[in-house]
């Protein structure tokens, strides 16, 4: 998706409406992503230029390149890339289901897994009724800084054999990293049934490991689900100043 958006600013772009297929078009986004990879994975690659490219039947092909290489710098990425090493699968209601990190090409399903919850669950994590979530919500939702957010999704292959979010538990850490503000929200025909146990662990072990000080959240106060969640794992259910709403904290010093 960010590649695509990517070309879609370029004077590429324009080539590609101008004759090529849409199989040229994805084989060049894929091509993107590739090199992007090959830049987080290899700290060593100071330059790399690819030039010709030849873009045709689906494929990409370069006509000529060239490589500097230098000793890798200690400093981070700009831009964390994607987190592989938190994918985890497990077991859970008799199938098998796979918890990742939220990435932006999930947006589309986001919004079919959005549409699933029910109005209450939806009042409930989002504290206001919506319908459905606004474009540019539905891009902070999965478009996220992995080096200070996390977003952890459930998810399992659906009845068209395609993955379907089942679950989502997210949180975004202080610059400091003192605390980090969490929300959560299962499908609503999946309550009660331990994923959203499932995800908080997997949350609380992730930012445990970050040395984030404590996970801390706020909540309606008829929202008895999030604040047993909390409890569960040895938080506490304070008091808020706005009324109608409670304060949510988990040490994880």
């Amino acid at each position: 998706v960010l590649a695509r958006d990517m070309v879609g600013r370029t004077r590429v772009a324009r080539v590609l409406a101008q004759g090529q297929t849409e199989a040229d078009a994805d084989a060049l986004c894929r091509t993107l992503v590739q090199v992007a990879d090959m830049v987080a994975d290899l700290p060593q690659l100071a330059e790399l230029d690819l030039n010709p490219l030849l873009a045709i039947g689906g494929a990409v092909v370069a006509l000529a390149a060239q490589v500097r290489l230098a000793p890798a710098r200690g400093g981070a990425l700009a831009i964390r890339p994607y987190p592989l090493e938190l994918e985890q699968e497990l077991d859970w209601q008799g199938g098998r289901i796979l918890l990742r990190p939220i990435r932006p090409e999930d947006a589309p399903q986001h919004q079919v897994f959005f549409a699933a919850l029910d109005p209450d669950d939806v009042r409930l994590r989002f504290f206001t009724a919506m319908r459905e979530l606004p474009p540019s919500q539905l891009a902070r939702l999965t478009q996220i800084d992995y080096d200070r957010a996390m977003a952890f999704i459930a998810t399992r292959n659906g009845a068209n054999g395609e993955p379907e979010t089942l679950g989502v538990v997210r949180a975004v850490a202080d610059a400091d990293n003192q605390s980090a503000e969490f929300a959560i929200i299962v499908r609503s025909d999946l309550k009660g049934k331990g994923l959203g146990y499932i995800l908080f662990q997997k949350l609380v072990d992730y930012f445990r490991s970050q040395g984030t000080g404590e996970i801390v959240g706020d909540a309606l106060a008829e929202n008895l689900g999030v604040q047993n969640l909390v409890r569960h794992f040895g938080g506490v259910v304070l008091p808020h100043p706005e009324a109608g709403m409670v304060r949510l904290q988990l040490p994880l010093r």
